[in-house]
C-alpha cells in the first residue's frame, strides 16, 4: 500500500530546522491545513500542536520546543483528521460553551455560540426564583442543561435524549462539573420516555434546541457538519418544523400553570414557529435575537387557566 509522505519532512529537506521542532511543525501544518481548505488554518494548527505537546497555546507560541516521538505521532494523527475536515472539537474532544469546558464526540452535536442566547434567556427567567424544575428536550452533550445547573444552583433539571451514546457524554460532563445530583438524565423520544416506568411530569421551564435543518439543505453545509455531526441532531427530515410541532403540541401537558417554553430557532423560522404556537393556545412572550441580530429564541407561556 502506498504511503503518503509525512507532513514534517519539508523543513528537513530545505535545511530549515529539525522536522520535530515546534516552529517547523507549525509552519508545515498551517500549509497542509490551508491546502485542505480549513477556514482558520493557523489557529487550528496551533491548538492541535499545543494539545499534542500537552502545552497551552501560549506556552507553545512563547517557548518553542522539540516534540518527542509520541507527541509527534499524536500530532500527525490529529492533523490528518483535521485535513479530512473532521471538526476540531471532535479531535480535541472538547468545546467551550457558556464558559464551561464540555466533552464532545461524534455522538453529539457540537454546541454553538448562538445556543448561548437560549441559556441567557433561560437564566433571566430563572433569576430570583427558587426550587424550579427545568426540562431540556434533546440534551446532546448536556450543554444547555449543564450551563443552567451550574449558573442556577437552586434548580433541578431533567435532560432527555433519544441517543444512549449522547446521554453517556452528558452524564460524564455533569460528573466533571459536579452537578450530577441535580440533573436526571432520561432516554426519551421527545415527550415519550423509552423506559415505560419513567414519567416526565410537569416543569416550570422547558427548553430545547431541536433539529431544525431541512434534510435537503444538509448538502450545502460545510463538510465538518454534513460529514461528521450526528444527522439525528441536525435534521428532523424533509420538514424542518416537524420537531417544533411535536414539542409545541405536547408542551401544555408538561408545563406548570405559569410555566414557560424556550425554543432555539433556525434562520427565518421565528414566524412559522410562532404560528404553530398560536394554534395550540400558547402565547408568545418574546423573540430573542442572538449577537448577530438573528431571531434565535422563542419564549412562550402556557395560557393561564380561567
Amino acid at each position: 500500500m502506498r504511503r503518503s509522505a509525512p507532513l514534517t519532512t519539508m523543513a528537513d529537506r530545505e535545511g530549515q530546522g529539525s522536522p520535530t521542532d515546534s516552529r517547523t511543525l507549525l509552519r508545515d501544518a498551517i500549509a497542509a491545513l490551508t491546502d485542505a481548505g480549513i477556514p482558520d488554518p493557523r489557529l487550528d494548527a496551533e491548538l492541535l500542536l499545543a494539545y499534542a505537546a500537552r502545552l497551552t497555546r501560549a506556552q507553545l507560541l512563547t517557548s518553542p520546543r522539540i516534540l518527542n516521538d509520541l507527541q509527534l505521532a499524536r500530532f500527525n494523527a490529529m492533523l490528518a483528521l483535521r485535513a479530512l475536515r473532521m471538526p476540531l472539537a471532535y479531535i480535541l474532544r472538547r468545546r467551550e460553551f457558556y464558559s464551561l469546558e464540555l466533552e464532545v464526540s461524534p455522538e453529539v452535536l457540537i454546541p454553538r455560540p448562538e445556543t448561548e442566547t437560549l441559556v441567557s434567556g433561560a437564566l433571566e427567567f430563572i433569576a430570583g426564583r427558587r426550587d424550579l424544575r427545568i426540562l431540556d428536550l434533546g440534551t446532546g452533550s448536556g450543554a444547555i442543561a449543564l450551563a443552567l445547573a451550574v449558573h442556577a444552583p437552586d434548580i433541578a433539571v431533567v435532560a432527555t435524549d433519544i441517543s444512549p451514546a449522547a446521554l453517556v457524554i452528558a452524564r460524564a460532563n455533569a460528573d466533571r462539573l459536579g452537578v450530577t445530583s441535580r440533573i436526571t438524565f432520561v432516554l426519551a423520544d421527545c415527550w415519550s420516555p423509552l423506559d415505560p416506568a419513567t414519567s416526565l411530569g410537569r416543569f416550570d421551564l422547558i427548553v430545547s434546541n431541536p433539529p431544525y435543518i431541512a434534510e435537503a439543505d444538509l448538502a450545502s453545509l460545510e463538510p465538518e457538519v454534513r460529514q461528521y455531526e450526528p444527522r439525528i441532531a441536525l435534521t428532523p427530515g424533509s420538514d424542518p418544523l416537524s420537531f417544533y410541532r411535536r414539542i409545541i403540541t405536547g408542551v401544555a401537558d408538561h408545563l406548570e400553570p405559569d410555566g414557560s417554553l424556550m425554543l432555539e430557532l433556525g434562520y427565518g423560522q421565528a414566524h412559522p414557529v410562532s404560528e404553530i404556537l398560536h394554534l395550540t393556545g400558547m402565547h408568545e412572550l418574546a423573540i430573542i435575537s442572538d449577537l448577530a441580530g438573528i431571531p434565535r429564541v422563542l419564549h412562550a407561556q402556557k395560557a393561564p387557566t380561567l
